[in-house]
């Protein structure tokens, strides 16, 4: 008889920076992870060392993001700053400066080396290739929420008041698509199937649409789903080749201390159906699903980063921030998980595999 294999996750790593950790994100080949803080630094974790790109400047780094391809690190902030370095050389190549601005959203495309970020009621696109900025999208009725790039990066959403608004790539000069909530979205997320676009707005609903109505530019109503106990605070669809038995992909939402993970039923009429998740205690700061599974992340402000197994039961609780979490991100193949904290820990937890032994009956 073999034994059996229970695989849990070992804190690897911890260090405490200077202030809240605001942001952090591992490169796509899961080298290096970056890490930015309320107090201004921007550091990464390579071979088990921390190296600093930006030192404490008193005015908080809010976004941090690799490009597809690795090789440009980007990051803003509070000074209205758009700084990108060479993650070859660690050389800071160009700073866009924006003051007054608070840059506190940023993405690249999946696809290419395009850095959205937004700017008050506008969001900017930056070509790595030319060096040089190559569209200005207006949102126009608010200050942009939300953004986030198709998986096919042939989409940019930006969210806000009233609704989401969808640029096509290859027409940045057009109208575009409008995709209308009643209050105001302050989350947005495309399914990594390419399939659906959901938004998480303040009057404690979520809409999603499927994308193909965007496709033929025609006007459709979204799925809604309602009874939240406050605003959708984050969004995070499963990243996996490894669907529902219904073949879709699953979307998580937090609200509060609050879960909720969504499947779409096989019939169409009723929409999505929801699992509640109630272990957290306080706010749940960050969820996401780990790669090639339908494991669920999620950390609170409790001090807890719980694993949900299937996006159903905790299988385990990691701790070391007893002030609180503040972000977490999954490593590429899923092999390590870090988190952020309040009070400036920074985590790293890898996967290992024990064999059980077996006990006398």
């Amino acid at each position: 008889m073999k034994k059996t294999k229970s695989t849990d996750f070992d804190l690897d790593w911890n260090y405490v920076l200077s202030d809240y950790v605001t942001a952090l994100t591992w490169s796509p080949d899961g080298q290096i992870l970056a890490v930015s803080t309320a107090a201004g630094e921007v550091k990464i974790w390579v071979d088990d060392e921390l190296t600093a790109l930006q030192e404490v400047t008193d005015t908080s780094v809010d976004g941090v993001a690799f490009s597809a391809d690795g090789q440009f690190l980007a990051v803003g902030g509070q000074d209205g700053k758009v700084k990108i370095w060479s993650t070859s050389n660690h050389e800071l190549i160009t700073t866009l400066e924006n003051a007054p601005a608070w840059v506190d959203k940023l993405g690249w495309s999946p696809c290419n080396n395009l850095l959205a970020f937004s700017l008050g009621r506008h969001v900017q696109i930056w070509d790595a290739e030319i060096q040089d900025i190559v569209a200005t999208l207006n949102f126009d009725n608010s200050s942009v929420l939300g953004l986030d790039w198709s998986s096919d990066g042939n989409f940019l959403a930006i969210a806000g008041y009233q609704g989401v608004k969808i640029w096509r790539t290859l027409g940045w000069d057009e109208d575009p698509y409008f995709f209308s909530v009643p209050s105001a979205s302050v989350a947005v997320a495309w399914s990594p199937d390419g399939k659906y676009i959901a938004s998480g707005n303040m009057d404690r609903t979520i809409c999603v649409l499927e994308t193909e109505f965007i496709i033929k530019a025609e006007q459709a109503e979204p799925w809604l789903m309602h009874g939240f106990p406050g605003k959708i605070r984050h969004l995070a669809w499963s990243k996996s080749k490894i669907t529902t038995s219904k073949n879709e992909p699953l979307l998580a939402s937090s609200s509060v201390e609050g879960i909720a993970v969504w499947e779409k039923q096989d019939d169409k009429s009723l929409g999505w159906g929801a699992t509640v998740l109630s272990e957290h205690r306080n706010i749940v700061e960050a969820i996401a699903f780990a790669p090639n599974s339908l494991t669920l992340a999620s950390a609170g402000v409790d001090g807890w980063l719980c694993l949900w197994k299937k996006a159903k039961r905790v299988t385990q609780v990691l701790q070391g921030a007893p002030k609180g979490f503040a972000c977490l991100a999954w490593h590429p193949q899923g092999s390590k998980i870090a988190a952020g904290g309040q009070n400036g820990e920074l985590l790293v937890w890898s996967k290992a595999t024990r064999a059980l032994g077996f006990g006398r009956h």
